[in-house]
């Protein structure tokens, strides 16, 4: 069937395709080629297609044609063996034609492989692939022609005319040849003229775009950024050869700028798919697939490509945590904990967790081992981000987005502009860098703002993806007025959405640590993050708390939260499994840095962390520990007391001792010193008691 190019694909396979089924009988084979030459004869891929001004080979062209009128000699012999069935279906065909038929078979499955393959692909993989696409499909035309000509015709019972029909075929399929189309060829070189002409930093003609866009068969923003989704796929996959690999990542650039200029900035979805208890819906835009957060690298929140372990037990993408430690840094930035190691250890099973997430979204994702390909693919992005008319392109997308934005004449317009700003941000430091240094983060402060639900969370998540370089931080945080614009958004943003992304950005922000402070100090920070740990759905508690955590890694700001009535909130999140994780990290963070007292006078906050130990994940589990042994060193034995006396509690602390993470297996230890020193002393005590009593009896009776 022929597929839109508007319409979900399914991602194409780097592995073999299966073979076709082994029909067990004539009639089965007969059925099984009927509706393969069917299928075949139906694709009408744009670049297969005679109306379409891209081609790769005139001739080639005519395929599923050629193949359409070899159906009907199916349907015939189909007719003939169904009538023949009901005696002896052994027997319906010669041997020698059921052999020449099976091997058709093979032809037309290879054939609709190649075609739902390049159905699947980008018009750009079409047109740097052009010579090798038509090798292809030329090489199984060359084989079908030759099972036609072998085929014994005499010994089947079908009309004459069918057999004229097979005989025409065979002549047409004997002069196709395997050349490119030269139009295409032509196609290729000013593209890649195009591509030379923007490295030099020569801004493209409009006119020349648009001849080139014609051509490509692009002819609005839709199709564009469909063309730049399949196209940074196709390079993902590396399904091109090495030397076509710069152009298609200069190509996806360029597409992205001149969808830009020449069709204006792409009207984002509305964002009524998010209601009000802030859940999104399956069918938001495609770059918000809801990723699961634990598949999200906690620096730099996107998609984990390479999740490894540090010393404290948490996982990161390894991209983000060599940088975080090539920073100077020897903390893990999710706990604050000092790494009394850096070395790091693959996560492969939540990789391959990751990977299966990704096939089964239609996403790329390389799954090559680690340690044989490390190097290669960091090779690979180095010359991606090295890739100097994609850089220019990028730098002139920039450029262009923020002068309109500059000068957007309605709510409308800014809108459009800030959305294409933040997918522009979304991915590559390079892109962030480009965005930023063009002057976009003074225009966007001002939008957060705004009365428009759609302006202010595409604003506040365009700042967000800023935040993710380390350089642009700085820039956020010596901007006027932005730490001022986060915190309203946190308040009275529009929708839930904007508010987590919000909790988010000030998650980016503190991983400098001197940011900490400054973002600490803000008079309604802390009131407000803890309002939304309180009033929130579950991803934004989640949000808040992990905003609450980074600022926690300041010993300068447990006051500030405590006042803020962190504890209370911490300890009410720790009851709620999506939020426990983080609920749990702050009250060990809080206790450990100055706090202990006030989480200990909390009502019933040693009854919440034991539960926690009790049925919380490993990270949960394993936070509470480290709160109740903070509480406990630093509190008196009165919080000691409390904890020995909840029912079971010996058991719970043996079983995360034997099941625990290495620092929850650690924690339990000291926990169980801990109950163990205080039953001896409280031992020791009443032996002493009993004793004088005894004493005293004694001297009483001897009186």
């Amino acid at each position: 069937m022929a597929t839109s190019p508007f319409r979900p694909v399914p991602h194409p396979s780097s592995s073999p395709p299966p073979p076709p089924p082994d029909p067990s009988s004539d009639a089965d084979l007969l059925r099984h080629l009927l509706s393969l030459s069917r299928d075949v004869s139906s694709s009408q891929h744009p670049s297969f297609s005679s109306s379409s001004p891209l081609r790769i080979n005139p001739n080639l062209s005519s395929v599923p044609r050629n193949v359409k009128q070899l159906s009907f000699l199916f349907e015939e012999l189909l007719l003939a063996v169904q009538d023949d069935d009901d005696h002896d279906h052994d027997l319906a065909l010669p041997r020698t034609a059921s052999l020449c038929f099976r091997e058709i078979l093979l032809v037309l499955h290879r054939l609709k492989v190649l075609f739902d393959d390049h159905d699947c692909r980008s018009r750009a993989f079409v047109l740097f692939r052009a010579e090798r696409i038509a090798a292809e499909i030329h090489e199984q035309v060359v084989d079908l022609a030759t099972f036609l000509d072998i085929l014994p015709l005499a010994e089947l019972r079908v009309p004459e005319d069918v057999r004229d029909l097979l005989r025409l075929l065979r002549r047409q399929l004997r002069r196709t040849s395997p050349a490119a189309d030269p139009a295409a060829l032509s196609l290729r070189r000013d593209v890649l003229e195009l591509v030379a002409g923007v490295e030099s930093g020569t801004v493209p003609d409009r006119g020349a775009l648009r001849g080139i866009f014609r051509r490509l068969s692009l002819d609005g923003a839709r199709s564009c950024r469909h063309e730049i989704e399949r196209l940074e796929r196709d390079i993902a996959d590396r399904v091109v050869d090495d030397r076509w690999v710069p152009g298609m990542v200069a190509l996806a650039s360029i597409l992205r700028y001149a969808k830009c200029v020449l069709f204006g900035a792409s009207t984002p979805r509305s964002d009524s798919s998010i209601g009000a208890g802030g859940s999104k819906s399956p069918f938001s835009e495609a770059e918000d697939l809801a990723v699961p957060a634990d598949f999200r690298c906690p620096i730099s929140l996107d998609l984990m490509r390479d999740p490894v372990v540090v010393a404290t037990g948490q996982t990161y993408d390894r991209e983000s945590i060599d940088r975080w430690i090539g920073s100077g840094h020897a903390t893990c930035p999710k706990s604050a904990q000092a790494l009394p190691y850096l070395e790091l250890l693959p996560n492969r099973a939540l990789k391959n967790l990751i990977a299966r997430w990704c096939r089964d979204n239609n996403l790329p994702y390389d799954v090559a081992d680690t340690s044989t390909s490390t190097s290669n693919r960091q090779d690979d992005a180095d010359g991606v981000r090295t890739n100097k008319a994609a850089l220019e392109a990028a730098r002139m997308t920039a450029s262009f987005l923020v002068e309109e934005l500059a000068t957007a004449p309605s709510t409308e317009a800014a809108h459009r502009l800030v959305h294409e700003l933040r997918l522009l941000a979304k991915h590559g430091s390079d892109n962030r860098a480009l965005v930023a240094e063009a002057g976009a983060i003074p225009l966007l402060l001002p939008l957060l703002r705004s009365a428009d639900a759609g302006l202010q969370v595409n604003a506040v998540t365009a700042l967000l993806n800023l935040s993710i370089l380390e350089a642009n931080k700085r820039r956020i945080m010596h901007a006027d007025g932005a730490v001022d614009g986060v915190v309203h958004v946190l308040a009275e943003g529009t929708t839930w959405r904007a508010k987590e992304n919000a909790a988010a950005t000030v998650l980016s922000l503190c991983s400098v640590h001197s940011y900490r402070r400054r973002l600490a100090r803000h008079p309604r920070m802390v009131e407000v993050l803890v309002q939304m740990a309180r009033d929130g759905p579950a991803s934004a508690k989640k949000d808040a708390m992990a905003a609450i955590l980074s600022l926690a890694g300041d010993r300068e700001n447990t006051g500030r939260l405590v006042e803020g009535r962190v504890v209370a909130a911490a300890l009410e999140a720790a009851g709620e499994p999506e939020v426990a994780e983080e609920a749990s990290a702050v009250l060990a963070a809080v206790a450990r840095r100055g706090g202990a007292e006030a989480v200990a006078e909390a009502e019933g906050a040693v009854a919440r962390l034991v539960g926690v130990l009790r049925r919380g994940s490993d990270w949960a589990r394993e936070s509470a520990a480290a709160a109740l042994v903070a509480l406990c060193r630093r509190t008196g034995a009165s919080i000691v007391a409390e904890l020995a006396a909840v029912p079971g509690i010996e058991w719970v602390i043996w079983e995360l001792m034997g099941a625990g993470t290495e620092r929850a297996r650690r924690k339990a230890a000291a926990l169980s010193r801990i109950c163990r020193r205080w039953a001896a002393a409280v031992e020791a005590e009443r032996t002493a008691r009993f004793s004088a009593m005894s004493v005293t009896a004694a001297s009483t009776t001897v009186a």
